[in-house]
Parts: C-alpha cells; structure tokens; sequence
C-alpha cells in the first residue's frame, strides 16, 4: 500500500473536524447556551379569541410536588396519547346516574357563543340568561354549560324538570359535529381556564390516593369512557370489570415495580413479569369532588411507589 494513501483516513478526520463548528457540518448541541427569548407575539385588541390557541401546548404535570427525601421523582407530564379525551371540536356523549350530556372539544366561551345562536335560530324565548354560570333557560329547557373534566373540553347538558332531553341533545350534538367539520382546528379554542382546578395526588393515613374536583357522577362517566379506551392492552393493563353502583373498577396492571424486574428478567431470560390484580374505588367527598383509591385485589401487596404510579396515570387520563 502506498504510504500516501495510509494517511487518508487521519488526513480525512482532521479536515471534518475542522468544518465541525463553522463548516458544512455545523454543531448546534451548545447554540442553547447563547439562546435569548424574543418578545411575547402581541395581536390586536379586536381580535376574536375563539380563532387562536396553542399550536404546541405543553402537557401539564400532574399529581402533587411531594418530597420523599432522596426518592423524590417529579410527577410526569400526561402523555400525548393517553387516553382518548375529545379531540379540538369533537363531539361526544356522556351518560351516569340516569343523567346524559354531551363533552365538546372546545372551550366553554365557544360553545357559550355556539349556543346562543342555536337559541336564536330555533326562535326560542329566553327566560334567564347568566353568562358567568354558563346558564340558559328557554321556554322548552334549561342549557347549561361548564369546563369538561379533559383539557380544553366543556360539558353541555339540555334539561327540562331535572331530567335530560334527548332531543335536543341530539339536535346539539348534530350542530357542533357540523360545526367542527367545518371548523379548522385554531378556530375551536381550546384552552384550559387557568384558574380551573386539577387532580391531586395526596397522601392520606399514608397511602396514595388521587383527589379530584369534579363531582363522583360526571367523574364515574368520564374515568368509566378512558379506562375502557387506555386499558385495553393485553398483559399489560385491562379493564375487566367496573360496577356503577358500587364505583368500583377491577384492572390488570403491569406496575412500575413489575416492569422493572421485567426487563431483568428478560435480559436474563427468566421470563417477563406479570400484571396485579388491582381494584380502583372512586367515592364522594363533598358535592363537586370525589377521591380515587387503588388497592390490591390479588394475593399481592401493592407498593407505595407502585400505587402512586398507578393513579399518575389515572389522573393523566382524567387531566
């Protein structure tokens, strides 16, 4: 081999490197360090809300800032495809307690809007009309809306004497699903009021357990729609039975502690593990809030870490 040609590959390395920084192969890993924010987008005053929103909003954390002395692991962010929470001007309905409404994947101010004209073109006589409360009473029914469990969703009900109105919730349903058919996603708002409250995870006589600010039956509709949706992965995490009257779910649920000894296991090739049996119970603790417990159902004792992991998730679907 000619001697000129042992050097090429030295000879090769030293010039990429030296067009690493400033060259055709620019190194941007440190550009952060001399990054400066920018100036906050302004829009005009006139600008209509329901038109603009987050094209990229960043998931909120959920659970509570809980110190564990060295174990402290910050609660993660709900993941992007958790569950199945209606979608920017999707359409829904929801039904618990012999009570029916629909969830809209907008904000409660768009739907507000929405309703007032369905109001107006049915040539409707207003009673009472109280937009704080989100409240609007005809001479047929009574229209309410109010913030959805899910981000950016609101929670529409048509009543008449306390019980639901089929007909007009199917009329509703059929206008805000031509409504975001239409709609590009910017124009249906959605985003979560700021000072609307979230899960919390909390630790109560020493266990885990998940406190939510909504009240037990809309919570029972909601958590009973995503963990049909969420918990349908064999060997991992399955809905296997839920019981209306007693608020209660039975899942399988491959835990945190399980999944870890997995990946030994398999690394091993000892086999992986297997999911525990756990029994999920939502009870009232006042009118407009519930508290979510989750215990063993199966010979196994469940884990603080474990039962904390569990109900993350669970206030992720909810969130």
């Amino acid at each position: 081999m000619s001697s000129a040609l042992k050097w090429m590959p030295l000879v090769a390395a030293l010039a990429l490197a030296g067009c690493a920084r400033d060259g055709y192969y620019d190194d941007r890993g440190t550009d952060y360090v001399d990054a400066e924010s920018s100036a906050p987008l302004v829009l005009p005053d006139a600008r209509d809300d329901r038109r603009f929103g987050n094209a990229m909003p960043v998931p909120e954390a959920q659970g509570s800032f809980v110190s564990q002395g060295e174990d402290f692991r910050v609660p993660p962010p709900r993941a992007l495809g958790a569950g199945s929470g209606v979608q920017a001007g999707g359409v829904a309905l929801r039904e618990a307690a012999g009570q029916r409404w629909l969830v809209i994947g907008a904000a409660p101010s768009v739907v507000w809007s929405e309703l007032e004209d369905f109001v107006a073109e049915r040539g409707l006589t207003v009673v009472q009309r109280d937009a704080n409360r989100g409240l609007l009473v005809t001479d047929q029914a009574r229209l309410s809306v109010r913030p959805g469990l899910q981000q950016g969703a609101s929670e529409l009900r048509c009543e008449q004497g306390g019980s639901p109105q089929q007909r007009c919730l199917r009329a509703l349903q059929r206008r805000f699903e031509a409504r975001g058919a239409t709609a590009s996603a910017s124009s249906l708002a959605v985003q979560r009021p700021g000072d609307q409250a979230n899960p919390l995870l909390t630790r109560s006589g020493g266990e885990w357990r998940l406190e939510l600010p909504y009240g037990v039956d809309r919570t029972w509709a909601e958590l009973s729609y995503q963990l049909e949706a969420d918990f349908a992965v064999q060997e991992r995490r399955e809905l296997l039975e839920q019981d209306a009257e007693a608020r209660t779910f039975l899942v399988d649920y491959l835990t945190l502690s399980a999944r870890s000894e997995g990946i030994w296991d398999t690394l091993t090739s000892f086999g992986g593990a297997d999911p525990q049996r756990i029994r999920l119970s939502l009870e009232a603790s006042g009118p407009q809030s519930a508290v979510l417990k989750a215990d063993s159902a199966d010979d196994r004792e469940l884990s603080d870490e474990d039962r904390r992991e569990l109900l993350e998730r669970v206030a992720g679907l909810l969130g």
